[in-house]
């Protein structure tokens, strides 16, 4: 049996990997789906703007694929991890017309509702794709091409057997300080005490990176999911790490 994978291969996308001869990889992801089922109004949103505002997932693997050409011009540009529902996304980016926004989110619901969020804040300088997130940061921007990294709120993965699924590792660590221009920033806020300790380990300990805890960003509005991480009696926790060289 051979590989269903095309000839020559792009590079390898998680549920895209396969031994010689043909089987499955088993992955470790950060991430797991959950149910793609649309509301009336997501699906307004969707139908609505998708065709603009989505990166189909397929179009990264096409020859010569630019963000420039996408964005329909050449801007500083931010990438979110992790975007949810848009509250943050679309108050962020309308903020910063100056700026592109490559907003990655996996969860099809989230994304429409992301798109009603942007057309409300008439923020027409985002671009949202559900591809993995390690594999987009690796594969589709270059060293220093990304001007910020927002990660608000990612996966805490609680259970410790699940640790090795959580996003901010040394390796992902040392991927993102490659892709920041010196001066670049890497925001991220956690309502888990526990990953932020982990964060401040991985990053304290990452080449090229220097920052810590810091107060609230004052631009990132408070979402629900943020209320309801107060509402439990969780601290919530603001990190900052800049590309030093």
């Amino acid at each position: 049996m051979t590989s269903p994978a095309r000839d020559p291969l792009p590079p390898a996308r998680p549920h895209q990997k396969f031994t010689d001869d043909g089987r499955r990889m088993r992955e470790v992801l950060t991430y797991s789906r959950r149910g793609s089922r649309f509301t009336p109004s997501q699906q307004e949103s969707w139908d609505a703007h998708q065709q603009r505002w989505v990166v189909p997932d397929d179009r990264v693997d096409e020859p010569g694929f630019d963000w420039d050409e996408l964005f329909g011009r050449r801007a500083p540009r931010i990438v979110e991890i992790g975007s949810g529902v848009g509250e943050a996304t679309a108050v962020l980016a309308a903020a910063r017309p100056g700026h592109d926004v490559v907003a990655l989110e996996v969860w099809r619901p989230g994304v429409a509702h992301t798109l009603g969020l942007l057309a409300e804040e008439g923020a027409d300088n985002v671009r949202l794709l559900s591809v993995d997130a390690i594999w987009s940061l690796e594969h589709l921007f270059g060293p220093g091409e990304v001007s910020e990294l927002w990660t608000f709120f990612p996966d805490p993965w609680p259970k410790k057997r699940h640790h090795k699924r959580r996003l901010v590792s040394p390796e992902f660590a040392a991927l993102v300080a490659t892709r920041l221009p010196v001066g670049g920033c890497w925001r991220l806020a956690t309502d888990w005490a526990e990953y932020a300790d982990q964060m401040r380990a991985v990053l304290d300990a990452t080449p090229g990176l220097a920052g810590g805890v810091v107060e609230r960003w004052a631009d990132r509005p408070v979402t629900k999911f943020e209320r309801k991480g107060v509402e439990a009696g969780r601290a919530i926790t603001d990190l900052c790490y800049r590309r030093t060289r």
